[in-house]
């Protein structure tokens, strides 16, 4: 994946991203006063290669004039029918509210439906409102059994299916 969006570039993870894109994350869970979970949770993304490309799965990264400032990635689940998760979708404070997260779900629902998945998966906290407010009005709808300790929402979204 290699895409842009104004001036930032969305490209795939590397493994040299690894210890940028863990800190990025674990910032934005601190400003929302959310735990970090390097051994639980939040353990994928110290290991993309297993958690998400050996699963079928992708992670990308957003640089901005060579700094990373966000990620997002999906890989398949058991829950649901032909379903994937999204997660780690997070953005530093300086480059939000510029449309980018809104473009950034758009290329992973492109990506998704593109290698065949049927439903999109994720779980969030109440406290990330602006996350709530881009899945629900990018017609994600709210569902049960969530399955993270910190997270207190999860919601759904079912993928157009191919004409035939």
């Amino acid at each position: 994946m290699y895409a842009s969006y104004r001036d930032f570039l969305i490209r795939d993870w590397q493994p040299s991203d690894r210890q940028v894109a863990a800190e990025l994350i674990y910032t934005v869970l601190q400003e929302y006063g959310l735990g970090c979970e390097p051994n639980g949770a939040d353990q994928d993304v110290l290991t993309v290669e297993e958690s998400y490309w050996a699963k079928g799965g992708e992670f990308w990264v957003v640089e901005r004039q060579g700094q990373l400032v966000g990620t997002a990635g999906y890989y398949p689940v058991s829950r649901g029918e032909q379903a994937v998760e999204i997660r780690k979708m997070y953005l530093q404070p300086a480059v939000r509210g510029q449309g980018l997260g809104r473009h950034l779900l758009q290329a992973l629902e492109q990506a998704i439906l593109a290698k065949g998945f049927s439903q999109i998966w994720i779980e969030t906290a109440s406290v990330l409102k602006e996350a709530i407010q881009l899945y629900e009005s990018s017609g994600y709808q709210p569902s049960t059994g969530v399955e993270t300790a910190r997270c207190d929402r999860i919601y759904l979204k079912p993928l157009p299916r191919p004409a035939a």
